[in-house]
């Protein structure tokens, strides 16, 4: 439903077109006259004007001008009984999105409206995005002081100034798109994604788009209309074209975290796309053109998986032209008590909690601890030692983590933390990190009395990650009897 503001000295026309906007569930404010108009709008907003172009001694054109002037962003119609060229002309330059003559087809009118609410719908969650996106930025810039945190992070810089080369253009053609590539590897959990948003930030042009896709989330059935589009009728579900994450991202970069987890089949189309720069639709016999960075991210060997057949040798070749190692957390020295520190602060403002300190004990365990899970591990460790530390002050026995580094070896090289399984120790028994994550989300449900998106929130996780884990993990019950409460 949209607040339709119609002008229109024509009362019988005016009564007819408002009748037909309430009954396609639009509130409709109609007026006579222009003044009667800019009153309309001193005490409300809305999202559509739908105005007459003769309106005694003004224009409709000439208040569509004020609209715009004034910063008026919302839809504006023009009708008129005497269309001619120049006045449509006129009217769509000064910022109307749309012209009809008189008579007005009630049909056409109600088609017009609900495309421009769809229009300015597209527009705020675009906004939304950019929104969050850069709050994502801001909450993920890259934290750490250590000499292979900071080779990484000037590598990934010197990377990020590297032109999107058209190789088709270099052979002496301009029918080809552009796609660079940067294969990012390291565990799970070490920033692979903050460390893409970083290399894309430090390009020339960090406001083109950056499109984050997690290959393992994405159903199998629906991965390729994801990435590449689809058009109307390819498929059962497919009631309207749609374009895809690498059109979304074109100009800019796509990240494809967990790229070795792609079937086969896939892999094979995302090689054409890497080497052709050119994308095709679902459904479609036109290919379109991009210009792409690509960023590659995984924590599986590639080469061992093209040995056992499960990922493309000529796509691995293809994609680590440009590689980033991501250090570990253990290979990053007093890296991890900076982090902690850094996200105690963080939460306390996004909480509105009462300064934190952290003894230093805590810091003595975090700086002697493996962390398999890498930052992703010692945030879920400190945020949950934050929620429930008492006397706003982090000890050792909040964090509920055993001190497991191995001493460093001399010569640089990296040696094994501990042996056997890595264990947490809380009230209720010994727990692997898997159970870690497994209470830490339950706690959050509790804390957020069942909601999923404020649970994923206090964990620092995204929503989508969050639900994945619930059905990975087989949580839907315990979510139930949380949300029963």
């Amino acid at each position: 439903m949209a607040k339709i503001l119609l002008i229109e000295d024509d009362e019988t026309l005016r009564f007819t077109i408002a009748r037909s906007l309430a009954k396609a569930e639009h509130e409709v404010v109609d007026v006579a006259s222009l003044p009667a108009a800019r009153e309309a709008f001193g005490v409300g907003e809305f999202d559509i004007v739908l105005t007459d172009v003769n309106l005694g001694a003004e224009s409709g054109i000439d208040f569509v001008e004020e609209l715009r002037n004034q910063g008026y962003n919302g839809g504006v119609v023009v009708m008129t009984a005497f269309a001619t060229v120049d006045d449509a002309v006129r009217a769509m330059k000064l910022g109307a999105d749309d012209y009809l003559s008189k008579p007005v087809r009630l049909e056409e009118l109600i088609i017009i409206t609900d495309r421009l609410i769809q229009q300015q719908r597209n527009s705020r969650h675009l906004r939304l995005f950019q929104r969050m996106r850069q709050a994502d930025q801001a909450r993920n810039r890259p934290i750490g002081e250590s000499p292979a945190w900071t080779t990484t992070l000037d590598l990934a810089e010197r990377l990020a100034k590297i032109p999107v080369v058209n190789r088709t253009e270099d052979l002496g053609s301009a029918s080809g798109g552009a796609v660079t590539t940067v294969l990012i590897t390291g565990e799970t959990g070490a920033g692979k994604g903050v460390l893409a948003k970083h290399l894309h930030n430090s390009s020339e042009d960090p406001k083109q788009p950056f499109v984050h896709v997690n290959c393992t989330a994405l159903p199998a059935t629906l991965i390729e209309g994801e990435l590449f589009g689809h058009e109307k009728g390819a498929f059962t579900d497919a009631k309207e074209a749609r374009e895809g994450l690498f059109e979304m991202a074109d100009g800019g970069t796509i990240f494809l975290d967990e790229i070795g987890d792609l079937p086969l089949e896939l892999q094979a189309k995302l090689l054409t796309v890497l080497e052709e720069g050119k994308i095709r639709r679902v459904g479609s016999a036109k290919e379109r053109t991009i210009r792409v960075r690509v960023l590659a991210a995984t924590n599986r060997d590639l080469e061992k998986a093209v040995a056992d057949g499960t990922f493309r040798e000529d796509l691995l070749y293809r994609i680590n032209a440009f590689t980033l190692r991501l250090p570990s957390l253990r290979e990053r020295g007093d890296d991890a008590v900076l982090i902690a520190q850094t996200l105690v602060d963080r939460l306390r403002r996004e909480y509105g909690l009462e300064p934190i300190e952290m003894e230093e004990d805590a810091k003595h365990a975090i700086a002697n601890h493996a962390w398999p899970g890498n930052v992703r591990e010692l945030f879920n460790v400190v945020q949950r030692a934050a929620m429930l530390c008492e006397g706003n002050k982090i000890t050792s026995s909040d964090l509920a983590i055993q001190s497991t580094r191995a001493p460093a070896s001399h010569d640089g090289s990296e040696l094994s933390p501990h042996s056997g399984e890595l264990i947490f120790d809380f009230e209720s028994g010994t727990h692997t990190a898997e159970h870690v994550e497994k209470e830490l989300m339950l706690q959050a449900l509790v804390y957020a009395r069942g909601n999923v998106s404020k649970a994923a929130r206090l964990i620092g996780m995204q929503r989508s990650s969050f639900r994945y884990r619930i059905e990975r993990y087989g949580l839907e019950e315990q979510v139930q009897e949380i949300v029963k409460r």
